[in-house]
């Protein structure tokens, strides 16, 4: 596997892997007050927007990665809306 390839999928599994800590801490504690909604949505945006890049410029890294980030953010936003 080519380093830039090596490197992509390093850097997705690392800030894919940052929510998940808070993704459990959430289903842990079921607190969310102090979870900014409005930077978990505009995050969102912010990840389908790589996502489609990704599958434009046809980069697997970029896709995967964002794709499971995109799911992940999508979880901290439902308990935002469920733990209220």
């Amino acid at each position: 596997m080519e380093t830039t390839m090596l490197l992509g999928l390093g850097a997705g599994l690392l800030t894919t892997g940052s929510l998940v800590p808070q993704v459990i801490k959430i289903y842990k504690t079921r607190e969310t007050k102090d979870i900014s909604l409005a930077m978990f949505v505009i995050l969102a945006l912010g990840i389908f927007l790589w996502f489609i890049y990704g599958f434009f410029i046809r980069s697997a890294p970029v896709v995967v990665a964002n794709a499971v980030t995109l799911v992940l953010t999508f979880v901290v936003i439902a308990f935002k809306l469920k733990y209220k």
